[in-house]
């Protein structure tokens, strides 16, 4: 089924919208220059308090910094936009769920001024069980570095989760993808590791969790969910550069984030990875943060937000 050919409704600028009626002109601006922010948030089933969102104020929040950086005037405030979250969920009849909000620039003027614009704000919500295969979570994946150079800071805001900044990850996928691999890895200008194509990179090398510095990365709300576990588990985790050889030379390493959640890496650029399988700090990391987002945990209740609620 197409994304634009299903049942359902979308908040569209205030409104619940039937999903075919949800549409825009061709003209849109952000359609021809990229200028736009969004999100991915993910709602789980839990026994105890019914569906529920995963970090829903830390994604809010995101977008409007996001906003805020490209100079985007957002229309509606933060609780607004986390209600249309929990609208969606429950209009939809939704257990479990994928959100995309979306904030973009209309079609009132054309060119690179961007002036006199409005800024319209969707947010969608449909079943999306896993983006990689289900079996990569206990298999691992296959990675490949891409040619393809990480957004750097002085070229694009890298702390804005922006809709221009994902061609680059489309084309390093792609690459992977054709040869052979699963996923990217992306190095900075420098040539150090920065992320994958949408996740941010974890290994395990000397009994010390390594991960790279945010200079060149998108500050994943995954990813910190993951640092604050390893560290109440009382492993010793470090942010610092990490050269491509280095992660041949792991242990174990993985990917997170909102989409792909926690996934092993079995091999990257034709070379083994620890044991070329899932290794046991990353199943206990996946563990645990499957239990966190599905309400099996007493800890860190804040960041399960109710649908209901």
């Amino acid at each position: 089924m197409n994304f634009d050919d299903r049942d359902g409704v979308i908040w569209f600028d205030g409104k619940m919208v039937p999903w075919r009626e949800a549409r825009t002109h061709v003209m849109t601006h952000t359609l021809h220059y990229g200028l736009g922010v969004f999100e991915g948030v993910r709602a789980y089933h839990t026994a105890e308090r019914g569906t529920c969102m995963f970090r829903l104020q830390e994604h809010t929040n995101r977008l409007f910094g996001s906003a805020h950086i490209l100079r985007m005037d957002m229309p509606f405030d933060k609780d607004t936009i986390n209600e249309a979250h929990r609208a969606v969920v429950r209009e939809n009849g939704l257990k479990e769920a994928y959100l995309r909000p979306l904030a973009y620039l209309g079609s009132e003027a054309m060119g690179l001024r961007a002036e006199g614009l409005k800024t319209h704000v969707v947010v969608a919500a449909w079943e999306w069980p896993s983006y990689m295969d289900p079996e990569a979570r206990e298999r691992g994946i296959k990675v490949r570095t891409s040619s393809y150079t990480r957004h750097h800071v002085n070229i694009t805001m890298c702390k804005a989760k922006a809709v221009g900044n994902y061609t680059n990850s489309m084309l390093a996928l792609r690459e992977a993808i054709d040869s052979g691999a699963e996923e990217a890895l992306l190095l900075d200008n420098e040539g150090y590791v920065a992320e994958g194509s949408g996740e941010n990179f974890f290994m395990v090398r000397g009994g010390r969790i390594h991960t790279p510095e945010l200079t060149s990365c998108l500050e994943g709300i995954t990813r910190d969910t993951i640092m604050r576990l390893a560290r109440d588990m009382g492993l010793d985790l470090v942010e610092r550069r990490i050269t491509r050889d280095e992660v041949y030379l792991a242990d174990e390493a993985f990917f997170t984030g909102t989409a792909a959640e926690v996934v092993p890496i079995r091999e990257v650029d034709a070379r083994s990875v620890g044991t070329g399988r899932r290794g046991p700090v990353t199943t206990e990391l996946q563990s645990r943060y499957f239990d966190l987002v599905r309400g099996k945990r007493a800890d860190y209740p804040e960041w399960l937000a109710p649908v209901a609620g």
